[in-house]
């Protein structure tokens, strides 16, 4: 895929390297592909395991199209510094950092440079990723769809107005972890019913992949799926009524409203 230009990944954490194998098996070019790590030993490791280039931050954003920066929030602003002096013109930059507006990354770069902010998510990493990607003051058409064809390398995406991008991060960037604590919890049900730990995790872990995959490809509506299920005075009633009298729906409102507010924070500095 050479028409999509030199793409330098900075930081090649767990989703830098997502990314990066992603883009290979979607038919990126190794050539084509240049990361920036900053332990040597890891540096290698990637170097060795995709046939990717390794260079500095300045080295690498001097060569590419597009510069994907793959750091933690308080790492962003030294990056940005490091690497404002070396952007070609017209290269495309794409932030993937919880809680940094696109506000924040033009201001440490040259005038007019196009960014695009994305919140992925974890499943990225078996090709199933939910990325929101937002536009900044002087993207166009053909910057977004590069972001996007990029992105779509590990799984879905989907254009959000930035200021979604909070509410964003509460529900698909964090919202593996909730479904991993409701998977946690199902399989202790099974373990306390007396399952050996083994069969509880398989009947758990199936089902939900089961029933998310019913839900995206039957396209109905989850109470749909739900009334399927829950028989009149039957067992999934019975369980059903706890869940409310425990208050459980309530639980997840507050509990995504609470990331949405900790992402707040972070956008606003005061981490």
């Amino acid at each position: 895929m050479g028409d999509n230009g030199t793409v330098a990944v900075l930081g090649a954490g767990v989703m830098g390297e997502t990314l990066v194998s992603g883009l290979l098996r979607a038919g990126w070019s190794s050539d084509d592909i240049v990361i920036t790590e900053r332990r040597p030993e890891r540096a290698a490791e990637l170097a060795e395991r995709y046939g990717v280039r390794v260079l500095d931050n300045a080295g690498a954003a001097a060569l590419a199209d597009t510069v994907v920066l793959v750091v933690k929030p308080q790492d962003m602003a030294a990056l940005l510094e490091e690497i404002a002096g070396a952007l070609r013109p017209g290269a495309l930059v794409v932030s993937i950092a919880a809680g940094i507006s696109t506000a924040f990354v033009e201001s440490r770069l040259p005038a007019g440079t196009p960014v695009v902010r994305v919140m992925p998510n974890t499943p990225a990493l078996v090709d199933e990723g939910m990325a929101a990607v937002s536009p900044g003051a002087h993207c166009d058409e053909e910057h977004l769809q590069r972001a996007e064809a990029m992105l779509r390398a590990t799984g879905r995406v989907l254009r959000v107005p930035e200021h979604h991008q909070d509410a964003v991060t509460a529900i698909s960037g964090s919202g593996p972890a909730y479904i991993f604590y409701v998977v946690e919890a199902m399989i202790e049900a099974g373990v306390l019913l007396g399952l050996p730990r083994a069969t509880a995790t398989e009947l758990v872990v199936q089902t939900l992949y089961g029933a998310a995959t019913m839900l995206r490809e039957t396209g109905e509506h989850p109470t749909v799926l739900r009334e399927q299920v829950s028989s009149p005075a039957g067992t999934t009633m019975a369980a059903l009524r706890q869940l409310d009298d425990h208050k459980v729906r309530a639980a997840f409102l507050t509990a995504m409203e609470a990331a949405r507010d900790r992402s707040r924070e972070l956008s606003s500095g005061s981490a």
